[in-house]
Formats: structure tokens, sequence, C-alpha cells
């Protein structure tokens, strides 16, 4: 068996790749270099070029040949490797008859807890103040989910003076811890949007309210100052979806604080890397609590690698059930009482529907460019 081509798509903000072998058999995979999904789809074809005529088995011989073949570090490239290593298991799944999770050591939960986006589903309507934020919240528990993520901050931020801009994001949190109660798990997320000195205050004035974990406290740039902010909380860190090889994620879990990575499949290197990733985490008495907002099949992937692996923690996602994710594939991920259900199926068990696709052409988005009054950005 050998590769014989690689097509690619670009769906949304993502990439998708189909990897076809010599014998008809094929996978699918996902690439979350979100916003720039563009580039990959012609680093796909170069690492095509490279790889075509390899055994599919050997999959990491395959990720590492194409990774160390220029030796640059970059997101667009371990994206596409992502979507090339999600699709050899797929294959591998196939030909041996078993679904990925079984590939990986088989079980070792029955199903994969789900944490839900705030905002990412339903009806609430934007989310501006306290009062919204907890009918959100209210609209998640109600759907049966038991853990949320969200970015407590108003419409206008970036705009706020520091002191309004601490005051009114608590009262966010205490609005959703006082809506959901104690037996459900609210994660916050800053999304890059606080400087260190204000994540230090905020984290301090939000303790009462039990959160799960604080993600991102100040923009993943540097290693060292990351630290500097983890020993001054006393909130459990999860850090990583910006992050994509093993090697940041090592130097992220000696770091005072942090209890939760967050590798994201698409961007990390797929199964293979992640893999990794959730190993060094594990030595370290530390949880995986992967990214992800973006399509159907890396959703399956985050399933199949949860199931088997023993530190990993939740799921998070936007639900796809009643949107254009569910249409693009020929099933998504069940979700049952807030819990994602492994499948059965060899490989991932999704399959793509390539003309549904192409109704949802590439759309980068407006990016982040909130401002300070003073006209310059808030994050840096």
């Amino acid at each position: 068996m050998k590769i014989e081509k690689i097509e690619t798509w670009l769906v949304s903000k993502w990439l998708t790749v189909r990897v076809t072998c010599d014998d008809g058999t094929y996978g699918v995979g996902e690439g979350n270099f979100w916003s720039y999904a563009d580039a990959t789809e012609v680093i796909a074809h170069r690492i095509g070029d490279d790889i075509r005529g390899l055994d599919p088995r050997d999959i990491d011989r395959i990720w590492n040949t194409a990774y160390r073949k220029y030796s640059f570090r970059s997101p667009a490239i371990t994206a596409v490797l992502s979507a090339i290593d999600i699709a050899l298991w797929d294959i591998k799944g196939k030909r041996l008859g078993a679904p990925v999770w079984d590939l990986l050591g088989g079980k070792v939960r029955d199903r994969v807890r789900a944490i839900v986006l705030l905002g990412s589903f339903g009806s609430s309507g934007p989310m501006k103040d306290p009062a919204t934020f907890a009918a959100a919240a209210r609209a998640a528990k109600d759907d049966g989910y038991t853990a949320l993520k969200m970015t407590p901050f108003p419409p206008n931020w970036g705009e706020l003076a520091h002191g309004e801009l601490i005051r009114q994001n608590v009262a966010i949190v205490g609005a959703v811890r006082e809506e959901v109660g104690w037996d459900f798990d609210i994660g916050i997320e800053i999304h890059r949007n606080m400087m260190p000195g204000q994540s230090v205050v905020f984290a301090q004035q939000i303790e009462q309210f039990l959160p799960y974990f604080y993600e991102d406290p100040i923009a993943p740039d540097s290693v060292m100052s990351m630290g500097l902010v983890g020993d001054k909380i006393n909130l459990p860190l999860a850090i990583g979806e910006r992050n994509n090889t093993l090697w940041e994620f090592r130097e992220y879990c000696t770091l005072p604080g942090v209890n939760f990575l967050k590798p994201d499949i698409g961007l990390a290197g797929g199964f293979t890397h992640v893999r990794k990733i959730a190993a060094v985490a594990e030595s370290f008495h530390q949880r995986i609590l992967p990214h992800h907002f973006l399509g159907p099949i890396a959703n399956m992937a985050l399933t199949h690698i949860a199931t088997a692996t023993p530190n990993w923690d939740m799921n998070e996602f936007a639900p796809e059930a009643g949107t254009f994710k569910e249409d693009i594939v020929s099933n998504i991920v069940k979700v049952e009482d807030g819990y994602f259900i492994p499948p059965e199926a060899p490989g991932l068990g999704i399959d793509i529907d390539v003309e549904e696709m192409a109704k949802h052409p590439y759309e980068a988005g407006p990016g982040e460019g909130s401002r300070r009054p003073d006209g310059s950005l808030t994050l840096g």
C-alpha cells in the first residue's frame, strides 16, 4: 500500500484533506490554522509531493520526514501535518477494521465529557452584560451540559478603565455562577485580552467563584512571562491553544500553576504529536483540555484520542447539530447528556461531502482589532 494523492478543500476557516492510497483506501483529516487556512492549502500540496509513494502505515516516519525537511517552525506546517496525520490514522483504522481509539490503546473511559463554548449555540442572543451571560449559561445547563467556557468581557472592554473593566468582568462571572449553581464547572478564558498585571488582579477577584480553569491569561508570546503570571494566581492555569509543538508544551509543563494543556489536534500535529504532548503532561500530573471550535473531523478525532488517553479531561466545542457542520460530513459525534459517545466504526467513522463543503467557502473573518481610546491595539 502506498500514498497516491492528497486532495484539499478550504471550508469556512479550516483545511480539509483526503489522502488516498493506490488500492483506493482513503482517510480524511482537518487542519486548523484558522484565519490563514489558504496558506495551509499550498503547504499541503508541497508536503503531498514529498510523501507520495510512502507507506501510509509509517505514520511517525511520515510526520518527521515532512516536519524536518526544511526545519522551519510554523503552525501552518503543523496544521497541515495534523490534517494528514488524522487522515493516515483513519486509513489505518479502516485497514485493520478498528476505530482509532482502539488503535491508540483502547478505552480508558466510556464517554467523553463536553465543555460547551458559551454563546456558540441556541437563541440566547449577544452576550453583553451579566444578565445575558447568565441566560446563555442557563441555556447550556438546560441542554444537559455540565461545564462551559466563557470570555467574561463586555463588548466595549478595550475602552474601559482598569477598575471598571475588573468590576464588570467580575460581575459577569458572579452572575453565571449564581445562575448555574455549584454543581456545574465554569472555565474562564481571558483570550489574551489583558496585560499581566490586570490578569493577576482579575484572577484574585474571581477566586471566590471557583473557576475550573483560567485560560490564556496573557498572549502566548513568552513562556517566561506566562510563568510569572502563574506564580501569582491561585487558579488552575490552562494554556496552549495557539502552540503547536511538543517542545513548547514541555516548557509550559514546568511552569507554576499549570494544570491543563490545550493543544488543538488540528494545529498541534494530529494524533501522533498530541499523544506525545499528553504523555509529557501526564508525567507532570497535568491534564489535557484541548482547544477546538472549528470542523467536525477534528471534533471526531478529539473524541477518539480522549477515549484512549488517561490524563484527558474534557473536549470543548461549539455544538454541531443543526448547523452546516452537520451537512458537510456523513455524521457528527453523538452527544448524550453532555458527553460525547465514542464511535465504533473503523477509522474515524466520518466521511466528507464534497458538494456540501463547496457551499461554505473559506472566510478568514475580521480578526482581533479592538482598540484603546488612544487608538492603540488592546492586545500586545
